[in-house]
C-alpha cells in the first residue's frame, strides 16, 4: 500500500443523463459510475459523489445545505418576506439572500436518513469508501432561528440529530464538512462542540474537511489557518482534509503546530480552476508540505473541495492526477 493515500472530498458532477431522467435506479447506476471512475483512477478512499443531494433550485451550493435542513424535524422550508428580511441582518451570511429554512420548534431527526444513503453507496462501492455529512455549525449558520434564540443551543440541537444518524453509518470513514468556521474563528468553541458531538458517535475512522467556501465555485470566507490551529487541535478526528492548493504557500507554516496525533490531509488539486494539475505539480506540493511539516506527516492527498461545479471531463482528469502525483512522489 502507498504511504500516502488518495481520497476525494465528496461531490462529483451530476451526469447529464441522470439530470435528464432522474430516478432511484438512475442514482444507483450513477453512484456506481462515480465509484468506478475513482477506483480506476487509483483513488484509495473514494466518496459516493453525493449525487442524491443535488438540487437544481440551489445551484450555488448544489443543494448540500437544503438536503439536510429540509429533512430535519422542527425546521420549516417555507421562507416568507419577514423571514428573509430578518435573515439578511446576519452579516456573516451576506452572500445568501434568504435562509435555507426557519427553525420553528425543537430539532429532531425528522425524515433525514443518512444510514439509508450510506447503505445505498455500500452496495455499489466495490471496496472501502468514505461517507460525508455537513457540520452542525455550518447548517446552523444558514438558518433563521425563531425557536432557540441561542446559536450555541441551535448548533448542539443539530449536532444531536446528526450524531444519532452518524452512529449508524456503516462505512470505512465518516467525514464532517465545514466551510464556514474558517471565516469566523471566534466561533471556534461553538463549532468544535458540535463537530465533536458528531465525531464521538462515529464508530470508524473520523475525518473533518475544512475549506474557505465553494459558493458557485468561488471562495467566500476570508481567513488563514494560523487563526484556527487551537480549534483544529481540539477536534477528536483521526485526520483533517484541508484546502491548501488554492491557498498561499505560507499556510503550511501554521500547520507545523497541528497536534501530531491528527493526520494531515493535503489539498493538492485546485477545484476552482479548470487547469489540470500534472503529476510533477502534485509531487512538488507533497514535497513542499513534507519539508515543512516533517517526513511522513502527510497521510492523505485530495482536492481542495468537491467537484460538483466542474465538467466531468475536467473532474475526471483531476482525479486521475491525484494518484499519478502521489506515485511520482513515492517513486512508483
Amino acid at each position: 500500500m502507498p504511504t500516502i493515500q488518495t481520497t476525494t472530498v465528496g461531490s462529483y458532477p451530476v451526469p447529464e443523463w441522470l439530470s435528464a431522467l432522474p430516478s432511484e435506479a438512475a442514482v444507483i447506476d450513477a453512484t456506481r459510475v462515480v465509484f468506478d471512475t475513482q477506483r480506476q483512477a487509483g483513488i484509495d478512499l473514494p466518496t459516493d459523489g453525493e449525487l442524491y443531494r443535488f438540487d437544481v433550485n440551489h445551484p450555488d451550493t448544489n443543494g448540500m445545505i437544503e438536503y439536510f435542513v429540509h429533512k430535519l424535524g422542527g425546521i420549516d422550508s417555507s421562507v416568507g418576506r419577514a423571514d428573509a428580511a430578518a435573515f439578511r441582518t446576519k452579516n456573516e451570511m451576506a452572500f445568501r439572500s434568504k435562509p435555507a429554512a426557519v427553525v420553528r420548534g425543537p430539532i429532531t431527526e425528522g425524515v433525514l436518513n443518512l444510514p439509508e444513503d450510506c447503505a445505498r453507496a455500500a452496495r455499489v462501492a466495490g471496496g472501502a469508501f468514505k461517507f460525508t455529512l455537513t457540520s452542525p455549525y455550518m447548517l446552523a449558520r444558514t438558518l433563521l432561528d425563531t425557536h432557540y434564540h441561542d446559536f450555541a443551543a441551535l448548533n448542539m440541537a443539530i449536532a444531536d440529530a446528526l450524531a444519532a444518524q452518524a452512529a449508524e453509518l456503516q462505512c470505512d470513514c465518516v467525514q464532517v464538512d465545514e466551510a464556514n468556521i474558517p471565516g469566523n474563528p471566534s466561533d471556534a468553541p461553538i463549532a468544535a462542540a458540535g463537530i465533536n458531538r458528531v465525531l464521538d458517535a462515529v464508530k470508524g475512522t473520523k475525518a473533518v474537511h475544512f475549506c474557505f467556501g465553494n459558493y458557485g465555485g468561488q471562495t467566500i470566507q476570508k481567513g488563514e489557518w494560523a487563526a484556527l490551529i487551537a480549534f483544529l487541535n481540539s477536534l477528536r478526528a483521526d485526520h483533517l482534509v484541508l484546502e491548501l492548493a488554492h491557498r498561499p504557500a505560507t499556510d503550511l507554516d501554521a500547520l507545523k503546530d497541528l497536534d501530531p496525533k491528527i493526520g494531515v490531509g493535503l489539498g493538492v488539486v485546485d477545484i476552482k480552476v479548470n487547469h489540470i494539475e500534472t503529476a510533477d505539480e502534485i509531487a512538488r506540493r507533497i514535497e513542499a508540505a513534507e519539508k515543512k511539516l516533517g517526513s511522513g506527516r502527510v497521510g492523505f492527498i485530495h482536492p481542495d473541495c468537491g467537484f460538483w461545479m466542474l465538467k466531468r471531463s475536467v473532474a475526471d482528469r483531476k482525479i486521475a492526477a491525484l494518484a499519478k502525483g502521489r506515485d511520482r512522489f513515492e517513486g512508483r
